[in-house]
C-alpha cells in the first residue's frame, strides 16, 4: 500500500494528473468565497473536514475536527461512490464484461439455493444504478442484514419488491453484491483490486475495511479514504477515467464512456428527487451541473465539470445523524460557492 503523501507532493502530483475537459479554463474561486466557505463550516460543528481542488490543484483546505485532510476517514455510503469506479476500472481490465453481465455469471456457484429464478436477470448496472429490484437492505432492514450469518444469500433471497432495472430502491445490499461479483469473478478481494486498479494508478492509500463472514469486503459502506484521495477519485471521473503522470503518460483507469454512462440518471432519489447513475447522483447546484456521491453523517464528494472544482468533505460518521438536512445543507455551501462573480 502506498503512504499518504505531502501536502506539497499531493498537490503537485494531483495538479499534473489534470487534464481539463473545458475549451477554456474557468476561474477558480475567489479567496473571500473560499473563507465564506470555511465560515459557513465552523457553524457546524459535526464537518470535519472540506478540500477544494481547481484544475486539479488543490486551492483551499479547512480541518476543524476527526482525522485531518490526509487522513483515512470512514467515508460510510460514499463508498458506492467509490466501489463504482472500482467496478468501472474492473471492467477495463477486463475481469468483467460489460455492465450487461449478470450477476449469476459473476457469481458462478455461489448464487443461494433459495433465490427466485428472476436474479438471473439483475445485471451489473442493475447492481451499480441500485434497481436490482429485491426489497432493500438499508433503513429498517439494515440491521437484521448486516447480522446474517452470510450477506450475500441474505440479500439475493430477499423478495422481489419491483422488476430489474426497474424504480430506485436505496439498498447497501445491491452494492455488496457487486463487491462479491468482482470477488467471485476475479479471483481476487475486492480489496487487493482496489490497491491495484484504484489506488496505485491514482497514487492514494485505500487501507483495508470491514470484510462480511464470508470475508468479502464490505461493498458501499465504511470504506476508509481520506478527504485528499477523495479528490482524487472526483479528478479521475472530471478528467474523463485517464490519468497522466508526471511525465505526461496517460493511463485509462476507467473505461471510454464510463463518466457519461455513470452521470447519466437511471432512477430517483425518492428523498431528495435528484437522478441516480453508477454510483453518482445528479443534481443542479448555483445554476450548474454538479454530480456528487454523498454518505451517512455528511460524507460527500461533489464535481462541478464546468467550473473545473472538485469538493470533499468529511464529517463525524456516528450516528444519530442529521441525515438529509445535514446533506441539504452541504449542497447549499457548494452552490454558495458556485455563486461568485
Amino acid at each position: 500500500m502506498r503512504l499518504l503523501m505531502s501536502a506539497a507532493s499531493f498537490a503537485a502530483t494531483l495538479f499534473s494528473s489534470a487534464i481539463s475537459a473545458q475549451p477554456t479554463s474557468p476561474s477558480p474561486p475567489k479567496a473571500d468565497a473560499l473563507s465564506n466557505l470555511s465560515d459557513d463550516a465552523r457553524g457546524y460543528s459535526r464537518l470535519h473536514s472540506i478540500v477544494v481542488a481547481h484544475q486539479g490543484r488543490i486551492i483551499h483546505e479547512h480541518h476543524q475536527g476527526g482525522p485531518g485532510v490526509d487522513a483515512p476517514a470512514n467515508i460510510k455510503s460514499l463508498s458506492k461512490t467509490v466501489l463504482a469506479a472500482l467496478v468501472g476500472a474492473a471492467i477495463e481490465e477486463g475481469i468483467i464484461e460489460s455492465t450487461d453481465q449478470t450477476l449469476v455469471s459473476l457469481l458462478g456457484n455461489h448464487v443461494p439455493e433459495g433465490a427466485d429464478p428472476e436474479v438471473a436477470d439483475i445485471t451489473v448496472s442493475h447492481l451499480l444504478s441500485l434497481q436490482a429490484g429485491l426489497e432493500r437492505t438499508s433503513g429498517q432492514n439494515y440491521g437484521a442484514w448486516v447480522a446474517s450469518p452470510n450477506w450475500v444469500e441474505d440479500a439475493l433471497t430477499r423478495p422481489f419488491v419491483d422488476r430489474p432495472g426497474g424504480r430506485m430502491l436505496y439498498s447497501t445490499g445491491s452494492s455488496h453484491l457487486l463487491s462479491a461479483a468482482l470477488t467471485y469473478s476475479s479471483g481476487e478481494s475486492s480489496y487487493t483490486l482496489a490497491q491495484r486498479l484504484l489506488a496505485e494508478p491514482l497514487n492514494i492509500a485505500i487501507p483495508s475495511w470491514l470484510q462480511d463472514p464470508q470475508g468479502i469486503y464490505f461493498g458501499g459502506n465504511d470504506m476508509q479514504l481520506s478527504p485528499r484521495a477523495l479528490v482524487h477519485i472526483g479528478e479521475l471521473y472530471r478528467n474523463d477515467g485517464v490519468v497522466v503522470d508526471g511525465n505526461g503518460n496517460e493511463q485509462r483507469v476507467l473505461p471510454e464512456g464510463w463518466v457519461a454512462r455513470s452521470w447519466t440518471p437511471r432512477g430517483t432519489s425518492r428523498w431528495t428527487g435528484d437522478g441516480y447513475g453508477y454510483g453518482w447522483f445528479i443534481t443542479q447546484l448555483g445554476g450548474e451541473d454538479v454530480y456528487y456521491g454523498r454518505g451517512f453523517g455528511g460524507q460527500a464528494l461533489f464535481v462541478v465539470p464546468e467550473r473545473a472544482l472538485t469538493i470533499a468533505m468529511t464529517a463525524d460518521p456516528t450516528p444519530p445523524s442529521p441525515g438529509g438536512q445535514f446533506q441539504e445543507r452541504l449542497n447549499a455551501m457548494v452552490a454558495n460557492l458556485l455563486m461568485y462573480e
